[in-house]
């Protein structure tokens, strides 16, 4: 498979195969959601794709989607939303706004369960990654997520420290090159 940039205009094309493999994903442990939030993801996408600095990768070959990325710039005033909210609680507003605000939050990375193994995660997470402004890349997991922790970890990520209120378990993680990677604690 070919990891390519897709822009979020060329997304309706893929919508049906990228619902497949969200679904596919997000419907096993240790996500466990219902199969119809795929379609549900397809739809969120096609609003997300309109984001300042939203980038989308595909692992494609031929008419096959093995796996996706997308992030977008954080807006410099830190979404309330979600899990945002607390996250910012967390962090405090002087990390939050130096460690996230206008840096790029990972959204989702998912791979099909039949190309897992084959590096495309990696790939998929480095396409989307590699204009993060200065290295700023962030994303959000759970560390009930033992395997997508794994990987992060593997490819370098740094779990930030800190509990995050009213979100048990979630895990605010800084990219590889991020500049405030070097104060974290070893991983």
């Amino acid at each position: 498979m070919r990891v390519r940039l897709i822009e979020g205009g060329s997304l309706p094309a893929y919508a049906d195969r990228i619902g497949q493999v969200y679904a596919d994903v997000f419907s096993s442990p240790p996500w466990n959601e219902d199969r119809s939030t795929g379609a549900l993801y397809v739809e969120r996408l096609a609003a997300d794709a309109g984001r300042p600095g939203f980038t989308a990768a595909l692992a494609l070959e031929a008419d096959t989607v093995g796996g996706f990325a997308t992030a977008w710039t954080t807006p410099r005033t830190f979404p309330s939303g979600r899990s945002y909210g607390p996250v910012a609680e967390a962090l405090g507003p002087d990390r939050t706004a130096a460690w996230l605000c206008g840096g790029l939050e990972v959204n989702e990375l998912a791979v099909a369960p039949a190309a897992r193994g084959t590096g495309l995660g990696a790939a998929l997470l480095s396409a989307v990654t590699e204009t993060a402004p200065d290295g700023r890349c962030w994303l959000l997991t759970y560390a009930h997520a033992e395997a997508a922790l794994g990987f992060y970890r593997r490819a370098g990520w740094h779990p930030v420290p800190v509990a995050v209120p009213r979100r048990p378990g979630l895990v605010v993680l800084l990219g590889p090159d991020h500049p405030a990677a070097a104060g974290l604690a070893p991983r």
